[in-house]
């Protein structure tokens, strides 16, 4: 059995209309990037936290664990922590292109052995158009921000300014699918 070890129902959502079967049980990981940290070293850093958590309660199953993380200037942006945090990190993405990168862990387990461990990530350019202080405020009053990387949704009222995307959609979404999906093929 594949157990997600995330809440995110953009996640759930992209694994159901992939026809993945799943279980959910959310991991509990302190999401803080490290000092020093890269971005990606960051995101594949939690999403194996998060898969090893869920992994010493669930030994016979398949975990897989993701994080995503929003860089501009190098910066991580995680999920933001109340709405001023959101109204910064969206004027920070106002025309301009910045990164979205999504680690994935599969923690496999083995035959009187250590688990195997695999670690990816997928890494999408976006570009968001200029975006008015007026439309910024809306937008974090609509709430829709709030639990979400970068203080948006490229599949909700923010896609009205994003013009392009380099690379996965999913991707930007929570969850590189089709990564999953190679990943989930080799380690079977």
């Amino acid at each position: 059995m594949l157990v997600l070890a995330s809440a995110s129902p953009r996640r759930q959502e992209l694994l159901r209309n992939a026809g993945i079967p799943f279980t959910v049980q959310a991991a509990d990981v302190d999401e803080t990037p490290l000092a020093a940290e890269s971005a990606q070293a960051c995101a594949e850093r939690l999403a194996r936290a998060k898969a090893l958590a869920i992994s010493k309660t669930r030994p016979y199953d398949v975990i897989l664990g993701a994080d995503t993380v929003v860089v501009v200037d190098g910066a991580i942006l995680g999920k933001p922590l109340h709405e001023a945090d959101a109204a910064r990190m969206l004027r920070l993405l106002s025309g301009r292109t910045h990164e979205v990168i999504t680690a994935v862990c599969l923690v496999k387990p083995t035959a009187g052995g250590p688990p195997t461990v695999a670690t990816s990530s997928e890494t999408t350019r976006v570009t968001v158009s200029e975006v008015s202080e007026d439309e910024i405020l809306a937008y974090v009053g609509s709430g829709e921000p709030m639990d979400k990387a970068g203080a948006y949704a490229i599949q909700g009222m923010a896609s009205r300014w994003i013009p392009r995307i380099e690379g996965d959609y999913s991707n930007v979404v929570g969850l590189p699918v089709a990564l999953v999906w190679r990943m989930l093929k080799e380690l079977t």
